[in-house]
């Protein structure tokens, strides 16, 4: 054991103000297949609205029978959540207990209970904070603040804030009423369904072990009780019912809203489970059917649910969901598949039994036809996952193995403009499973323990050092598999020795002997629950987490979940023991990382949740393990860590992932600062800093990635009033390759990164004017945005597309704090009165075409003007590293595109002054009392008319309308976006109809100038003489790009 260092958590001396950060922004990018949920329910009166709450991913609603799930709950401090009731006096009214209601390895906890009375738009917290999980909540079916509570308590330890809690005041306080001893938690809920002064409750004590090699434990306690005069008092239903000489766990029950005397009793007990029947209201059961289907695995299943029309017509959730039509005597399943769906609540709508509802461990389904077809949980973004990693591929891809479901491999960014089931895939990992991407071949990987995944056959094969599992080698669930940075040949695999190969898992080495404790003990937090083991506590641990040198292939850290830190400095020849002193056995070592600067200096992530420890631990050694200090002032205390990494560009800058959000520290962990910023409440099971962005895998709301951290590598700043950060390596990638149709707004996706170059600067204070400028090498204006600038005005009275696709208009920020603006990396967009939403569409992120030429890899400069202070920024644009177009024919490209907007705006000016002239005359006309006077305006009218013509056309050139101004803009701007529908030179054709366009706009301009020399100064004459007003012939309309159809000809009807 090493000594250990510890910073008292005090106020923070390097405090960093989040106004310097306030423009970074989390992207969702999936996957849309949903994790583990337990809450769920639905209003009877509206049958198509529906809330539920996965394990960790906040309260859900949708209002379209599940076709689509909203988030309702982010903004919240916990996305734990174990029960949800909605008031049937008042369906505004709805209760979300934290903490997932059940004892599984991978839990998280939360922090008591919130109260929405505004059908979840707002939410405020209700107290029994210490209660940690909330089973079920039940509510007055007449009085929305008649209130009950099934609070289960601490999973690993005991407290006092656990049973049955009553509030008639809708939350404001609460009452005790059902509390046996500090181990025994209440989990299940319900009122007699024609007295709500009857209420039953399940008690049940149990408790999660340290380790990972067994289920949970129960313990003396158990049993079910009622109350008949409203929670005052309670007593146990023991009549025919297991006890606790049977060893009697969780029992989950219903009664039948027909008949309330008519019970139902799901029972877990080893010798004596099953579905147990009374017909008294509880006083007699008799056990009905003890098929192992239906009430096995009874500490994860306890559902039973009666039709609201039939009481022998019954509900049960297991590893399928299975119907009774007998009373229980026979059962077969209706919803379910191979390997297990896995099935926890049933909601049935009282009023129209025919929609049901089920939370499954994929998710939220539902029915409309009592169970014929169900709606997908592929709608929903709350993966659970236990580690994150990326490849190297451009752009790069997010791996994970996903918790019920198996693996994901995703894309970052996907070609077509957002993220979507056509961007990733399963990739052979068993659930738990790290995901080993090999560095040298991106088609091949590895996960679990272990599979290689082949991308090109789409096969998966079982590599693993254990063919069959004999005793000889212990694994956890999630068994550390890395590569080594420092050299990608080495893969090594955690169990409770240390594996390696450098053949792709075709041989494997011990390089490692048993690094855990010879004999970690039980911790006294399980109490009186050991001796519901049958090993009596005699566990040992396994390595937990694996973290090798980026600077040398023989260095290597792992740390233990049994609370041990070990090293090798030979490649595994020898081992040092260099655990801080304080860590006590079972304290796991969720996460080490070995520093990218020097060979001394690593970090260990410490979580204690499993000895009923909450705080956060993380620790740093600078001196390779003989000294640690503890590091984690900032964090809360309530918040333990799971992850810790060292940002591989700038020493001393930290990242780390607790129960509940992310932190980042730039003095090397002294002190951390929340980056939350728009991430919901869930637990960071791991994350990665991949190139300038953050990723992370969370338990409960999929995939995350905060792109684009150079400005946290840039803190401190200087006291400048305003600075111009240093801009990232941009690469130039198309926004959306898309050439069908959209997929609508319904279809699931994530979100792609900034399409373009993100321009970061930082205000001191409020500015009066902000102006950013792009210019390319040779000094030359390339784009100029200001905080002046008005968005377009856009009359959704003319829009021919719904107003959800368009890209709102960013708009340069003059406030204080840090603001980011993305430049697209386009020149400005063409005079055009073509401009349309491309097929390329995205929901609420369409911009309107066409977009201008494209800047060409390079370095350019960025200008920044506050007021009058000036700053400049080089920026370096790279190309897509996939497109192989050499630098000469993007350059043909970029020059053919300029040239045509150039062209585009001659003739746009050219059909304004035309435009313009008819207005005039139109006026005139009006204004005309002389016939001779009003035949001229109109033959001038007229001949101006064809100059202009019509954007709508079938052809081009080849006809006088096919010549005029307005078809000729539309057919450069064709020719525009055809040219720049690919990173690709321009081919003959489109240079030679260029060419050919251009000669006739120079025709028609010719034409024109004629026309104002000529024709407008004779009609001019006539005018005067009629003692009416001239035209100009220079004034020009103020033509909007949204113009459309040719005004009519000067006396025309």
């Amino acid at each position: 054991m090493v000594a250990t260092v510890f910073l008292l958590t005090t106020a923070l001396s390097a405090q960093i103000d989040p106004a310097m950060f306030q423009d970074l922004k989390w992207r969702l990018i999936g996957p849309f297949r949903a994790g583990r949920t337990v809450a769920i329910a639905g209003i009877p009166q509206q049958p198509n609205v529906f809330y539920m709450a996965p394990n960790n991913g906040g309260v859900w609603k949708s209002t379209d029978y599940g076709r689509t799930w909203n988030p309702i709950f982010d903004d919240q401090p916990t996305g734990s959540i174990g029960a949800l009731a909605i008031a049937p006096s008042n369906p505004d009214v709805i209760y979300a207990g934290s903490g997932e209601g059940l004892r599984r390895p991978d839990l998280s906890v939360g922090n008591g209970i919130y109260k929405s009375t505004d059908g979840g738009r707002s939410w405020q917290h209700l107290g029994l904070r210490d209660g940690q999980q909330v089973g079920a909540i039940i509510v007055d079916p007449h009085d929305p603040d008649r209130v009950f509570v099934a609070v289960l308590g601490h999973p690993y330890g005991p407290n006092a804030e656990r049973g049955v809690f009553r509030s008639t005041d809708g939350g404001k306080s609460w009452e005790k009423v059902l509390y046996k001893d500090e181990d025994t938690g209440a989990i299940a809920l319900a009122f007699d369904p024609k007295d709500p002064r009857v209420i039953y409750a399940d008690m049940w004590a149990s408790r999660r072990p340290p380790w990972t090699t067994s289920g949970g434990y129960s313990g003396p306690g158990s049993g079910l009780y009622k109350s008949t005069d409203g929670g005052n008092t309670w007593r146990q239903l023991t009549n025919g019912l297991p006890t606790w000489e049977d060893h009697v766990g969780r029992i989950g029950f219903a009664a039948a809203p027909t008949n309330p005397s008519r019970l139902y009793a799901l029972v877990d007990a080893p010798e004596r489970g099953g579905l147990y029947r009374s017909e008294d209201a509880g006083e007699n059961w008799k056990l009905i059917n003890n098929d192992p289907r239906i009430w096995g695995r009874g500490d994860d299943f306890a559902c039973v649910q009666v039709n609201p029309k039939n009481e022998n017509a019954i509900l049960i959730a297991n590893i399928s969901t299975y119907r009774s039509d007998d009373g229980g005597a026979t059962f077969t399943a209706i919803k379910g598949a191979p390997g297990g769906d896995d099935y926890h609540t049933v909601w049935i709508n009282p009023e129209n039994p025919q929609v049901i509802a089920l939370a499954v461990d994929q998710g939220a389904t539902i029915s409309v036809n009592g169970g014929q077809t169900w709606s997908s949980w592929y709608n929903q973004p709350t993966a659970q996952f236990y580690h994150v990693i990326t490849d190297s591929q451009f752009p790069y891809w997010v791996y994970g193995g996903q918790q019920e479901s198996g693996s994901v491999g995703t894309a970052s960014r996907s070609d077509f403009g957002e993220i979507t089931f056509r961007d990733w895939y399963p990739v052979g990992v068993e659930e738990y499973g790290y995901v080993a991407p090999d560095p040298l071949n991106p088609n091949l990987i590895y996960g679990g323990k272990v599979t290689r995944f082949d991308r090109t056959t789409g096969q998966t094969q079982d590599v693993s050092p254990v063919a069959l599992r004999t005793g000889e080698f212990r694994f956890n669930r999630t068994a550390p598999l890395i590569f080594s940075p420092a050299n990608p040949h080495v893969l090594l695999l955690g169990s409770n020795v240390l594996f390696e190969t450098s053949d792709g898992g075709m041989t494997w080495q011990i390089i490692s002997p048993d690094l855990t404790r010879p004999d970690p003990g039980s911790p006294a937090s399980l109490g009186v629950f050991v001796k519901s083991d049958p090993a009596q506590g005699r566990h040992r641990g396994v390595i937990y987490s694996i973290a090798p040198s980026p600077k040398d292939v023989k260095l290597i850290w792992i740390g233990t979940d049994d609370g041990q830190i070990q090293v090798t400095r030979d490649g595994g020849k020898s081992w040092t023991n260099v655990t801080p002193s304080e860590l006590t056995p079972w304290s796991k070592l969720a996460q080490m990382d070995a520093s990218h600067f020097d060979s001394g200096t690593a970090y260990a992530a410490v979580n204690r949740f499993r000895l009923d420890d909450l705080h956060p631990h993380i620790y740093r050694t600078h001196d390779g393990g003989r000294s640690w200090r503890h590091i984690v002032q900032g964090i809360p205390d309530d918040e333990p860590v799971n992850t810790v990494r060292e940002d591989p560009e700038r020493k001393g800058l930290l990242f780390t992932g607790t129960e509940k959000t992310v932190y980042f520290s730039t003095d090397d962990g002294d002190h951390w600062e929340p980056l939350r910023q728009n991430l919901p409440a869930t637990s960071i099971r791991d994350l990665v800093v991949h190139g300038d962005d953050i990723v992370v895998g969370t338990h409960g709301r999929s995939f995350w990635i905060l792109d684009n951290i150079t400005p946290l590598r840039q803190l401190p700043l200087t006291a400048n009033s305003a600075t111009l950060l240093k801009p990232q390596l941009t690469y130039r990638v198309r926004r959306n390759n898309n050439t069908d149709t959209p997929l609508p707004p319904e279809e699931p996706a994530g979100k792609n990164p900034p399409d373009g170059a993100m321009i970061d600067y930082v205000l001191k204070n409020a500015a009066g004017s902000v102006t950013i400028e792009i210019y390319d090498g040779t000094g030359k204006l390339v784009r100029r945005f200001a905080s002046g600038d008005q968005p377009e005005a856009l009359n959704h009275q003319e829009l021919n597309i719904p107003a959800y696709w368009i890209r709102p208009r960013q708009m340069v920020n003059a406030g204080p704090g840090m603001h980011r603006l993305v430049w697209d990396l386009h020149y400005p967009p063409p005079a055009s009165i073509a401009r349309e939403f491309p097929i390329s569409a995205i929901y609420r992120d369409t911009p309107r075409y066409p977009l201008g030429p494209s800047a060409l890899p390079g370095t350019y400069s960025v200008k920044l003007t506050v007021d009058s202070a000036v700053s400049t920024q080089p920026l370096e644009i790279r190309m897509d590293p996939r497109v192989k177009t050499s630098a000469e024919q993007l350059r043909s490209q970029f020059e053919l595109e300029s040239r045509i907007a150039a062209v585009m705006q001659q003739s746009f000016d050219a059909l304004r002054q035309v435009v313009g002239l008819r207005e005039q005359l139109q006026a005139a006309f009006k204004e005309a009392g002389d016939d001779q006077v009003k035949a001229a305006i109109r033959q001038l009218d007229q001949r101006a008319a064809e100059l202009q013509g019509s954007k709508e056309g079938s052809t081009f050139l080849s006809s006088n309308e096919g010549r005029s101004f307005s078809r000729l803009n539309v057919a450069l701007t064709n020719l525009l976006e055809t040219i720049d529908s690919a990173d690709a030179a321009p081919i003959a054709s489109q240079a030679a109809m260029f060419q050919k366009v251009q000669e006739t706009l120079e025709q028609q301009v010719g034409a024109w100038k004629k026309m104002r020399a000529q024709d407008v100064a004779e009609l001019n004459r006539k005018l005067k003489h009629a003692g009416l007003k001239e035209v100009d012939a220079g004034r020009i309309s103020s033509l909007a790009p949204s113009w459309r159809e040719t005004e009519k000809a000067a006396g025309d009807d």
